[in-house]
């Protein structure tokens, strides 16, 4: 089974790098050079890492098939895989995100939508949980406000604090996106 670890976005200068949309919670393991990637569309791909480097927050990577602006702008919107088969299975520390899309998500006994994605970020990741009316509801994805993940049994049980429900649904309508004027 395949795993999706990154994005490609918009060429970086003229050498052919290519930044990145990160997808894993492990770039310093992932993007090695030396790695290669299966790449969808599988006319772009396989990728192998020539460089990699943070540029701020957004990584910048060098493929050894890549060597131009023109051959990496081809590359735009393409996604990065690696095989599953390569990767420690003894790590209990987290959950990839094809394990939890299609999962119940639960308050108590009470069904409030299903799993549609999981956005790992630097400080902590967000489920996105779409409920039966199709809103998307972003809920931390830390052990006090998710304390259970049974996919054997298909579901996550949340236990949001007052509000999040309703924060959220404010936000994705535009009401609290800052906008003040």
């Amino acid at each position: 089974m395949q795993l999706q670890v990154a994005r490609i976005g918009k060429p970086h200068g003229i050498r052919g790098e290519v930044t990145v949309q990160v997808l894993t919670d492990a770039p310093a393991d992932r993007f090695v050079p030396g790695t290669e990637f299966v790449v969808e569309p599988a006319s772009a791909g396989p990728l192998t890492v020539t460089s990699a480097r943070w540029n701020k927050d957004i990584l910048l990577l060098g493929f050894d098939e890549i060597e131009s602006r023109n051959q990496a702008e081809t590359l735009r919107g393409a996604k990065l895989f690696i095989e599953t088969e390569d990767l420690d299975e003894d790590d209990d520390e987290g959950w990839y995100e094809h394990e939890l899309v299609g999962l119940e998500a639960r308050v108590g006994s009470h069904v409030v939508g299903k799993v549609s994605g999981l956005r790992t970020l630097p400080v902590q990741d967000l489920l996105v949980v779409e409920t039966p009316d199709g809103k998307e509801i972003l809920i931390p994805f830390v052990e006090q406000i998710v304390p259970e993940v049974n996919v054997a049994e298909g579901f996550v049980l949340v236990t949001p604090p007052e509000g999040l429900f309703e924060v959220n649904i404010d936000d994705a309508e535009g009401h609290g996106s800052g906008d003040n004027g």
